[in-house]
């Protein structure tokens, strides 16, 4: 009997990445193998995010673009899997007739039988989106892919933030954290397996929260609580830093409010542990925050940004920004603008607002600023993010950074594209002896706003923990 083979595309946040491995796991052990296209595969799933309009857009389209294919092939199903299934099921199976199944993020191990139960009557759909307190998939070694040398390993799910703006507390639910101990196997395994960097992964990492017996939510009375050894998120990155010392080790996502210094002083203290920090601020006016319901005040994120430059000096730090917020004022963008003068980020993710269904903001606030001027606010952020990236990078033209080389540049089969500890994209040639997974001292010789170029220092077979040791490595981040 010919094994079935199952189809998936992930979009959205790297926590759909990482879940599309573990339903290819549960679905490998059901006896699916994976297919490389949609027009080879018995089974489709689009593993969806919802986080804002035009995303979900996107999903609706290539839905109806795959549907075309059961034209073709006899007995073909098509589901949707994630956020977006969390949030609409009913409309996709009831109403708008685009899927035949709908399985939402706490519900993979369900998955084979889902499935038997549509294969045994053609007009029934199957649904499952309860979320739960309890799931994490801790035990389910996820499919990697056999050409990667980067992997992602989840660490805990859900958000308890409630964040004004944000669906996810709705379509994945509650915290819940993983056992210390399976995180450390997996990452040890994907060591054993080649893989040279890892990103630990949670909608809020910083708020990760392990005791002896389970996750907190397991415990009601704060005597019990007491009695048990508690392990938090920088217990736990200096447990995997230890575990597998030559490996990269980074994190996302942290919320301001959540993150401590002794976060910071771990990862300044364990070399393996990138120099980077993605830490959102959505806007920089307090009145915004305030509704946003981010749980703290544009000087508190200062503050913390100022530890961050005290205590990890070359630290790159990313952002995310929602341009347009309900009753934004141009003082309030204004607001947002000379924070980011102040900061100077590396790097950012904007978008402007996009009203989410259920969310408190919906509930509560009219999304009142004109698509026009969210556009227009969104390009000042964008553009002087731009400048801001252009100015850190020119400043690492001349220093050294250790460089993994991940892959062969899009542009030019005869350089590699690697990142530094910091993020920081670099090209360079190839040279004979380097192959994909290396880690090589690489000297910038110029900058655009995006990406690094450089050049391979020799000798090649020096360790380069030694050359980079005795060479001038970044810029210390200052305004």
């Amino acid at each position: 009997m010919t094994a079935k083979k199952v189809y998936i595309e992930s979009y959205g946040c790297q926590m759909n990445f990482s879940d599309s491995e573990i339903v290819l796991s549960v679905l490998s052990e059901d006896g699916y193998t994976q297919s490389s296209t949609p027009e080879l595969a018995d089974l489709i799933f689009l593993n969806t995010c919802s986080i804002r309009d035009k995303a979900e857009q996107t999903i609706r389209k290539r839905l109806q673009s795959l549907n075309h294919l059961k034209t073709k092939k006899k007995g073909l199903k098509i589901g949707v899997l994630g956020c977006m299934a969390e949030r609409l099921k009913d409309k996709l199976i009831l109403e708008e007739k685009m899927v035949d199944m709908v399985v939402g993020p706490d519900a993979y191990r369900e998955l084979p039988e889902l499935i038997r139960a549509l294969d045994r009557s053609s007009q029934a759909t199957s649904i499952n989106t309860q979320l739960s307190l309890e799931e994490t998939y801790g035990d389910i070694t996820p499919v990697r892919r056999d050409d990667q040398i980067t992997a992602f390993t989840t660490i805990m799910r859900g958000c308890d933030n409630m964040c004004s703006f944000c669906v996810v507390p709705f379509t994945r639910g509650r915290e819940r954290s993983r056992a210390p101990e399976s995180i450390v196997k997996e990452v040890q395994t994907l060591w054993e397996m080649g893989y040279k960097e890892v990103t630990l992964l949670g909608q809020n990492v910083d708020s990760y929260l392990w005791f002896g017996g389970g996750p907190k939510k397991r415990f009601k009375a704060l005597s019990e609580l007491e009695k048990i050894s508690a392990m938090s998120f920088a217990d736990l990155l200096e447990l995997v830093s230890l575990s597998v010392p030559e490996m990269r080790i980074r994190f996302s996502t942290s919320n301001p409010q959540d993150m401590t210094t002794d976060v910071l002083h771990t990862i300044a203290k364990h070399p393996n542990i990138c120099n980077y920090i993605h830490l959102p601020v959505q806007s920089g006016s307090n009145r915004i925050l305030n509704l946003m319901n981010r749980g703290y005040t544009r000087e508190r994120y200062l503050d913390l940004i100022g530890e961050i430059r005290s205590i990890i000096p070359t630290c790159a730090i990313s952002h995310d920004i929602i341009a347009g917020f309900p009753t934004e004022t141009e003082a309030d963008h204004h607001d947002t603008l000379s924070l980011m003068e102040e900061v100077v980020y590396s790097f950012g993710y904007m978008f402007k607002y996009s009203e989410r269904p259920g969310t408190p903001a919906h509930k509560k606030l009219k999304d009142d600023i004109p698509d026009e001027t969210k556009q227009r606010r969104l390009q000042e952020i964008i553009r002087l993010q731009s400048t801001h990236s252009l100015s850190r990078n020119l400043n690492l033209v001349e220093t050294v950074h250790e460089v993994l080389i991940e892959g062969r540049s899009k542009r030019s089969e005869n350089h590699w594209q690697g990142r530094t500890s910091e993020g920081n994209v670099v090209i360079f040639e190839k040279k004979p002896g380097t192959h994909i997974g290396d880690k090589l001292p690489i000297k910038i010789t110029s900058a655009s706003s995006a990406t690094l170029l450089g050049i391979t220092l020799e000798p090649l077979n020096t360790k380069v923990s030694t050359v980079v040791e005795n060479l001038s490595i970044g810029t210390k981040y200052g305004a």
